[in-house]
């Protein structure tokens, strides 16, 4: 059998042990991928699980959203932010809750590596904001950027050896994993994302964030926002996943698929850095 099969046997075994979407989430994420859903029946659903809501308040209810009045309804807070972005919260919160539960690996610190994750979705948000992106999309973005390096869960003790190349010879991490472990993790990530069933654009978001133009045409514009996002992250040393040294030869081709200036993206670390406190409260919940 060969090394790589025998690794990815072991990945799988993993990934199959990994705690399941609660079935609300699973519930939330089917309705609301039919056209005809509205803010009573993902209410309806929403609402049969106190921890859930309890924890969808919490957040719109944090400085995360800055919302001028308290919302006690779930209603409201549906008709407020709208179907998608209460999808995201549910769905951010419970992967949040189910990688917690599944075994952390010592290479990997896990407070650090939410640290990276929810700075790249902060950023993401951000930058699909000076896209001029309506908000209502925006939260796809924040949540494709929080899930993008999910596939880095599963490694195990051999992932050390990797990062520490990685800080020596300053090369991008994905291709030292390719090389070192056979297995890389995009292709880890698509594992997860169809254990969860998450939707088509988080699952590209997650498998070609380190090559945006492999992902469907209609998703290029948010994988490459995030990529871009996690390359800013990276380079800024906020949080920690595993990537000090992101491949600078591919930011010009980013850019462009953003149409973005380095300059733009740049002069957001004041926000960003403020933003990224107020998001700290998806860690809470």
């Amino acid at each position: 059998m060969s090394e790589r099969k025998t690794k990815l046997d072991k990945i799988r075994v993993f990934v199959d042990k990994m705690p399941s979407l609660s079935t609300t989430v699973s519930k939330v994420l089917e309705i609301c991928s039919r056209t005809d859903t509205s803010p009573n029946d993902l209410n309806k659903v929403i609402s049969l699980d106190p921890v859930l809501t309890g924890q969808v308040l919490k957040l719109i209810n944090s400085a995360y959203y800055s919302l001028m009045n308290k919302v006690t309804s779930l209603t409201r807070a549906i008709i407020m932010l709208g179907l998608n972005t209460v999808k995201n919260l549910a769905l951010s919160t419970a992967i949040i809750r189910a990688v917690g539960q599944a075994k952390k690996s010592k290479a990997l610190p896990i407070k650090d590596f939410w640290a990276h994750s929810i700075g790249v979705g902060v950023m993401a948000k951000l930058l699909a904001a000076e896209r001029g992106l309506p908000i209502a999309e925006r939260e796809e973005y924040f949540v494709a950027g929080l899930l993008h390096d999910l596939g880095k869960i599963p490694f195990g003790d051999e992932y050390t050896d990797v990062l520490a190349r990685a800080k020596q010879t300053c090369e991008p991490l994905v291709n030292l994993e390719k090389q070192s472990l056979e297995i890389d993790h995009e292709e880890v990530g698509e594992m997860i994302a169809s254990k969860w069933k998450l939707n088509a654009v988080i699952t590209d978001a997650i498998c070609h964030h380190h090559a945006p133009d492999l992902a469907a045409p209609e998703h290029r514009a948010l994988v490459a926002t995030v990529a871009l996002a996690d390359f800013y992250i990276c380079l800024f040393d906020i949080g920690f996943a595993g990537n000090r040294y992101p491949d600078e030869s591919r930011l010009a081709q980013l850019l462009e698929l953003c149409d973005l200036e380095w300059n733009t993206v740049v002069g957001l670390s004041k926000v960003v850095d403020e933003e990224i406190r107020k998001a700290e409260i998806f860690l809470q919940a």
